[in-house]
């Protein structure tokens, strides 16, 4: 990581900390924990990383796993039903609001030390933390959240506030942030613990506005003046990322307590993640260069052969002839000794039928991907070697220098916000700028920066002034973190995705139910919570609580099916 901090070491503090919180004033010196902190001393810059760390990794394992399915980026081939199949029972929130309870020490300690970096950063982390528990699972404890049993019950047992009220609040406490940042003094910030940004004021002002600029579209067919007003404001004032070096984002490293989630540690677990065939095709039909950036080729490719007398090869070929050792398949370990040998394989297209392509992906959602597309050894724990594997630095995580990160929110992010607003009609300057600035933002933010110039002319990529090739390449540009591109397709329907045929429902999921520690803990708010979800015809057995169900932010909508 670049600033070398020691996570192991904050977080061992931190649950100092929270012990030493947790006992009673009038404890016995034998039961005082020398080795908390007393809240009431405690330094920001100690907080701090033990809050940047955790979200941002929260954030990458939505992005990157289940959310990564549902929006048809990848597939797994082996403990797949949560990620290619919606199946999502309840979901616990206990990570977020853990969060928020160090953020929440943290915004109290900077007041009270009149630190205005570290009450801004609270700020921000608490907007990120409370959008991504709201946009998840709808209306959430917020107001009396994180108050333990102070004033009795109503904090104990919070009520759900609305999700309009939880955007809104956010939206405030962003305009807060930004604000505090215009102003303050960075000189009490220990750069190393600021793991996004180094302890950089500006950097920090234009992260909290294009936060303002995501929750502001987010609720764009609800509160649309609203909205209008705000990103026309933010757009306006320029402070906001314009360019991929000021993405904001938490590095690997590759470390025993740092990695990435796909990072090898056995066969069994990186060969899960496949190319999802609905981006393949996106990718291919656009010749676009980030492809190889994320994915691998297949191991083996196959050829159509008429004149093959069985219906497929029982063995692979090199250059047209058999392997000496007559191998039907390999390991992934053999095949990535041999990245540089064109295996190839036969069959007969008058008897079977395959994909043939260099990229090949697997369909969404089916009932048994391990065996797609004539897989000569399909299995949980094995490659699918006619199936496209992620590339081989999402296997060896650090490795790859700057290039794998928790990216939080990127300036390409930013780019397409700003070209909907325009096709809007809002004043913020030309889209069909604004979405050339967006590829070529995320083009550099993969290395492949230089490809821009082809790129931008490519049909389907070029241009053509309509909402849904702004998403769907917002869609693509999403990689690792498909959950925006989950809440710009709750919005806008776009891209069209279809589901699988193991889905449980024939359309796309929209939220994850409340957990069990709520609704056994906390049932009274809870079921009035779930009483407010608008039931659809996909809600199912379960009923209101169910992945299917509309939260406020799309009720009255007919977004997105």
């Amino acid at each position: 990581m670049k600033n070398l901090f020691d996570i192991k070491k904050i977080l061992f503090i931190i649950m100092g900390l929270f012990i030493a919180t947790a006992c009673d004033d009038e404890l016995t010196e034998m039961n005082i924990n020398p080795n908390g902190i007393d809240p009431s001393t405690a330094n920001p810059n100690l907080l701090m990383p033990s809050v940047l760390a955790p979200a941002a990794k929260e954030y990458l394992e939505l992005g990157f796993n289940n959310i990564a399915g549902t929006m048809q980026h990848t597939q797994k081939n082996g403990w797949y039903s949560e990620h290619n199949h919606y199946d999502w029972g309840a979901r616990d929130w206990s990570a977020w609001y853990a969060m928020l309870r160090t953020n929440d020490l943290m915004e109290k300690r900077a007041v009270e030390l009149g630190y205005g970096f570290f009450e801004g950063v609270a700020l921000t982390m608490k907007s990120f933390v409370f959008g991504n528990i709201t946009d998840i699972w709808g209306d959430a404890p917020y107001t009396n959240a994180i108050k333990g049993n102070e004033g009795g019950d109503a904090n104990e047992y919070p009520v759900f506030d609305s999700q309009e009220v939880i955007y809104m609040g956010i939206i405030d406490d962003l305009k807060r942030a930004a604000d505090i940042f215009a102003t303050a003094d960075a000189d009490v910030v220990n750069s190393a613990a600021d793991l996004y940004l180094g302890g950089d004021t500006e950097r920090w002002q234009r992260f909290a506005n294009s936060l303002l600029l995501r929750y502001y579209m987010r609720i764009s067919n609800k509160m649309p003046d609203v909205a209008k007003a705000g990103i026309e404001a933010v757009y306006n004032s320029g402070m906001y990322l314009q360019s991929a070096d000021q993405d904001v984002s938490l590095d690997y490293t590759g470390g025993a307590d740092d990695v990435w989630p796909s990072q090898f540690t056995d066969v069994s677990s990186f060969t899960r993640w496949q190319a999802c065939q609905t981006l393949i095709d996106q990718l291919v039909s656009t010749s676009d260069p980030r492809i190889s950036v994320w994915f691998d080729p297949v191991a083996v490719q196959w050829v159509a052969d008429p004149a093959l007398p069985l219906d497929v090869d029982t063995v692979l070929r090199v250059d047209g002839e058999p392997v000496a050792d007559g191998a039907l398949s390999y390991s992934y370990l053999q095949f990535m000794d041999m990245r540089d040998t064109d295996f190839t394989r036969r069959f007969n297209p008058n008897v079977v039928s395959y994909n043939t392509d260099e990229y090949v992906g697997l369909p969404p959602g089916l009932t048994i991907p391990e065996s797609y597309n004539g897989n000569p050894d399909p299995g949980q724990g094995t490659r699918n070697q006619h199936v496209s594997q992620l590339a081989p630095i999402y296997a060896t995580a650090g490795s790859a220098g700057d290039i794998l990160k928790s990216r939080i929110i990127s300036a390409a992010e930013v780019s397409f916000i700003l070209a909907e607003a325009a096709l809007k009609g809002w004043s913020v300057g030309s889209a069909e700028e604004h979405y050339n600035n967006a590829i070529q933002q995320s083009l550099e933010a993969w290395e492949r920066g230089d490809e821009y110039a082809d790129f931008i002319t490519q049909p389907g990529v070029a241009f053509d002034g309509t909402l849904e090739q702004v998403i769907t390449q917002k869609w693509v540009a999403s990689w690792t973190a498909a959950t925006e591109a989950w809440m710009d397709y709750r919005r806008t329907g776009f891209p069209e995705l279809e589901v699988g045929p193991a889905s449980s429902q024939p359309v796309v999921a929209l939220r994850y139910p409340y957990g069990d520690d709520e609704l056994n803990n906390n049932e009274t708010n809870a079921f009035a919570a779930i009483g407010r979800l608008e039931v659809t015809p996909y809600s199912g057995a379960v009923g209101a609580n169910s992945p299917w169900s509309k939260m406020w932010v799309l009720q009255g909508t007919s977004a997105p099916w």
